[in-house]
C-alpha cells in the first residue's frame, strides 16, 4: 500500500477525522452536488457515484435534509453554486508525485492557494500531465485485517470481481477496476464488513522512499492540501517506514 494510503488509514483509525467533521461535511456536500449533476439522476439507486457519496455522508452523520438539499442543487431543483472539478499535479519533497482533486467555484483562487501550499511545504505545482502518468485509476477498499482471515477476505473480494488484494499486515487493500468498484464494495459490506475507507483512487505505479526531514515536510504538505476547503482528495507516491509513520501520527 502506498504511503498516502497508509497515512490515511492510520489517521482514520486514530479518529482524527472527527476533528474535521465541518470540513468533511463541506466536501461531502460538494461531491453529492456534482454526482447528482453529472450522474444523470438524482436517485442514488440509479447513480452509483451519488449512492457512494450519500452513503459516506450518512455514515458521517450528515442530516438527511442537508443531503437532500445538496442533491436538489445538483439536479437544478434548487439554486446553488456551480462547481468545477479540476485535478492539479505537482511535486512534493524528494520529488514525490502529488495529485490533488478539487471541486471549486473559483479556479483562480484555488490554483493560487494550492501553489502557495506546495511552495510553503517544499514542493511545487506542476503542469497538467506532469505526474498523472505515474498513477492508475482504481477502486480501493481498505479493510481492517482483524475482521477476516486473509484467505476468506481474498475469496470474498475476487468472487465479487476485484482485481487484486494486498495484505499490509494491519489491513487489506482490495483493488478493483473503477467500473467494478460499487459491485465489490456492496459484496464486502454484504458480508458484514465495514471498510476503513473505500474510494475511486489514484494508485501510484512506483513509490519514493522518504527519510529524515523529508518525512515531516511531506506529511505537512499532504495534510495542508487535504485540509483545504476546495480539495476533495490527495494522492501521492511517497513511502515511509511504518514505525516512522506511526510516530508522526
Amino acid at each position: 500500500m502506498s504511503g498516502h494510503s497508509k497515512w490515511h488509514t492510520i489517521k482514520h483509525k486514530k479518529g482524527a477525522l472527527d476533528a474535521k467533521r465541518g470540513k468533511l461535511f463541506t466536501k461531502w456536500i460538494k461531491e453529492i452536488t456534482i454526482a447528482a449533476r453529472t450522474g444523470g439522476s438524482g436517485d442514488p439507486d440509479q447513480n452509483p457515484r451519488l449512492r457512494k457519496a450519500v452513503n459516506d455522508a450518512k455514515a458521517g452523520n450528515m442530516p438527511n435534509d442537508t443531503i437532500d438539499r445538496a442533491i436538489k442543487r445538483g439536479t437544478g431543483e434548487l439554486e446553488g453554486v456551480n462547481y468545477d472539478e479540476i485535478t492539479y499535479e505537482g511535486y512534493g519533497p524528494g520529488g514525490v508525485a502529488v495529485m490533488v482533486n478539487t471541486t471549486t467555484d473559483n479556479r483562480n483562487r484555488t490554483v493560487s492557494e494550492l501553489r502557495h501550499l506546495f511552495s510553503k511545504n517544499g514542493g511545487n505545482l506542476g503542469e497538467s500531465g506532469s505526474v498523472a502518468w505515474m498513477f492508475n485509476k482504481k477502486g480501493q477498499i481498505i479493510v481492517d485485517a482483524a475482521l477476516k482471515g486473509e484467505d476468506e477476505m481474498m475469496e470474498i473480494a475476487l468472487e465479487a470481481g476485484a482485481e487484486d488484494m494486498q495484505n499490509d499486515g494491519d489491513s487489506y487493500q482490495v483493488l478493483t477496476a473503477p467500473e467494478d468498484f460499487m459491485t465489490v464494495l456492496d459484496a464486502v459490506k454484504g458480508k458484514g464488513i465495514e471498510p476503513i475507507s473505500a474510494e475511486i483512487a489514484m494508485i501510484p505505479q512506483n513509490t519514493i522512499k522518504l527519510e529524515g526531514g523529508q518525512v515531516t515536510q511531506m506529511l505537512k504538505l499532504y495534510e495542508a492540501l487535504d485540509d483545504h476547503d476546495d480539495v476533495q482528495s490527495v494522492y501521492a507516491n511517497f513511502e515511509i517506514d511504518d514505525a516512522v509513520m506511526q510516530q508522526q501520527a
